[in-house]
């Protein structure tokens, strides 16, 4: 399992470099990152994400964003990007609008955990405490992730674990 990713069957990999211009590993969220659509008084804006030191070789990368203290069992998933070319190692902020089109070519956004391609800001419900969303970078071996058209995040976990080369988090928290 990755040290604090969603996923209990993956494998140990090697970590490597995640950072964030838009917030710093267990600061709060700001209001870019949190949700308009929810009514977190955000932007809906994925974060800005900068990532380095990736195995050799890495083919391609994927992104998620998880809360695990969602309500309900499974947590909430935000926004799961795939197929990232080897070559980008970083994404702009709001670069998970819907539709992808900040994203390069090939790249494949998810349906969230809302039921839309792209990112949805944090969002916990009121006076639910502090809720963790943690973002993952996966290194993988292949370029292309074998997924159906429809899959949603819950769901990558096989598939990652067949081509995980290594991983790297950061994690934002928020409250309302």
């Amino acid at each position: 399992m990755t040290s604090s990713g969603p996923f209990s069957d993956l494998p140990d990999v090697p970590s490597f470099g995640l950072s964030s211009e838009s917030f710093r590993n267990g600061e709060t969220l700001p209001p870019a990152q949190r949700s308009g659509r929810m009514h977190a008084g955000g932007q809906d804006e994925s974060p800005q994400l900068s990532w380095s030191g990736a195995p050799e070789g890495t083919r391609s990368y994927a992104v998620t964003v998880f809360d695990p203290d969602a309500p309900g069992a499974g947590g909430f998933w935000h926004w799961a990007v795939l197929n990232l070319p080897a070559d980008v190692t970083s994404l702009r902020e709001g670069a998970g609008a819907e539709g992808g089109q900040q994203l390069p070519d090939g790249v494949v956004q998810l349906k969230n955990d809302a039921g839309f391609r792209g990112y949805l800001g944090a969002a916990p419900p009121p006076g639910h405490g502090p809720h963790r969303y943690i973002v993952t970078v996966y290194a993988l071996g292949v370029e292309d992730l074998d997924t159906r058209a429809g899959a949603r995040p819950a769901s990558l976990g096989t598939e990652l674990a067949k081509h995980l080369l290594g991983s790297a988090t950061i994690t934002g928290v928020y409250s309302r």
